[in-house]
């Protein structure tokens, strides 16, 4: 029990740890160091002593005590100790000078963190796996599974990428205003696949993690104020505000699935489908077209504005996804299509569709692709193909909630 609250714990309070370790010592591979030394105290300790009420905290102490345990036995403590008394002094006397408010200044270790894992010395592989390792708090495992990548791979490729950062000496900042645009697919596309990962976990037994999803938001409404005239910034909070509102109704009181056709709509935030709307159209007015997250939120707003699956504005989100298709090319956004066309003109057009997905290297061993074929033949009377379909997906997903679900749909088609 108190290895599973300390492995919750970490989820939630690895990011703002890290975060602060890194701007204590100043060097990220080893703050990260310190907080996994940390997290093995806490699995000494906690089970005899008790979890402590700030758990956060208690390991974010424990590392500082370490790392000044470091520097004592590497002789450096007077030294390091005086750096660190000259950079405090130094921080009091420039808010001192500061005005009351700089929109340059972001008190926030989190978003340096994201920026530094992003930064653009790494490959784009590099940069993904680190900040989802690191500021997602995902396991090695998790991001392997969404890349459909070895764990291996993952492992170097975080091991190359904290190497990459301190050889390249990469201060633990926000980059200037002028440096943001420049930083900014990374950034983006992390965040989004950070909160992708919280709506529908790629493992575990939790159906979702709700938490990452909203600390992703949190920090991608970071950004979009940051940088109010890029769309896709706007976009990306505008498809995550719309996509939260529904998190209520996804789960019923046990935390099993409850899948888009059966929620409760009336328990859909209104609040943030109206900050999801705002959004958008915040995006649309800078005029310089819709991306692919301002087009994924023009989806979301059509599920959320609708009264149920069968008013919804079927042949609207097709024509939405033929745009997306075109500018992403992914077989992803080729099967999200299939379902909506399913929707639109029935399953028919749709299983055609998805067949032809079928030699899709990147679905390959995905359970995405049989389960909606799974959904399709349903629909066309071939049950037992269909069986056949959602137990392939069963077998293939990791998630054990989502694992349930298929294998219900399953037995229903015996």
């Amino acid at each position: 029990m108190v290895a599973e609250r300390v492995a919750a714990v970490w989820r939630i309070e690895a990011p703002r740890i890290v975060g602060a370790l890194t701007r204590f010592v100043g060097d990220f591979a080893l703050a990260e160091d310190l907080a996994q030394e940390a997290l093995a105290e806490a699995l000494e300790q906690w089970p005899a002593q008790g979890v402590p009420r700030n758990p956060g905290a208690w390991l974010t102490a424990v590392a500082k005590r370490r790392a000044i345990d470091g520097w004592r036995r590497r002789e450096r403590y007077d030294e390091r100790m005086a750096a660190i008394a000259h950079d405090l002094e130094a921080e009091r006397a420039a808010e001192a000078e500061q005005p009351p408010y700089d929109p340059d200044r972001i008190d926030d270790d989190v978003l340096r963190l994201v920026f530094v894992a992003c930064h653009p010395v790494l490959s784009r592989e590099a940069r993904v796996a680190l900040t989802l390792r690191v500021v997602g708090g995902l396991t090695s495992e998790e991001v392997a599974r969404m890349f459909l990548v070895p764990v291996s791979t993952v492992q170097q490729r975080v091991v190359r990428a904290k190497k990459t950062l301190a050889d390249a000496g990469v201060a633990f900042e926000v980059p200037p205003r002028t440096e943001l645009p420049t930083r900014l697919d990374a950034v983006l596309g992390v965040l989004y696949l950070i909160f992708t990962e919280g709506h529908a976990a790629s493992g575990g037994e939790d159906w979702m993690r709700p938490e990452l999803s909203r600390e992703a938001l949190r920090l991608a409404r970071i950004v979009a104020a940051l940088l109010p005239g890029e769309p896709e910034a706007q976009g990306l909070v505008a498809l995550m505000e719309l996509t939260a509102a529904r998190f209520p109704a996804r789960t019923d009181a046990e935390g099993a699935p409850v899948l888009l056709a059966d929620q409760d709509r009336s328990r859909w935030e209104r609040g943030a489908i109206g900050r999801g709307r705002a959004a958008l159209e915040r995006a649309d007015a800078i005029g310089r077209g819709r991306g692919p997250y301002a087009l994924q939120a023009a989806i979301a707003l059509e599920h959320d504005r609708a009264a149920s699956v069968e008013e919804t504005d079927w042949d609207a989100i097709v024509a939405v996804y033929d745009a997306l298709a075109e500018l992403s090319g992914s077989p992803l956004v080729a099967l999200n299509r299939a379902v909506a066309v399913s929707m639109a003109d029935g399953p028919e057009p749709a299983l055609v569709i998805v067949d032809g997905l079928a030699g899709e290297p990147r679905l390959a061993l995905s359970h995405l692709l049989p389960s909606v074929r799974g959904e399709l033949l349903a629909r066309l009377g071939r049950h037992e193909e269909a069986r056949v379909e959602f137990e392939l997906a069963a077998e293939r997903t990791q998630n054990a909630r989502e694992r349930a679900v298929l294998l219900a749909k399953a037995s229903r088609r015996s």
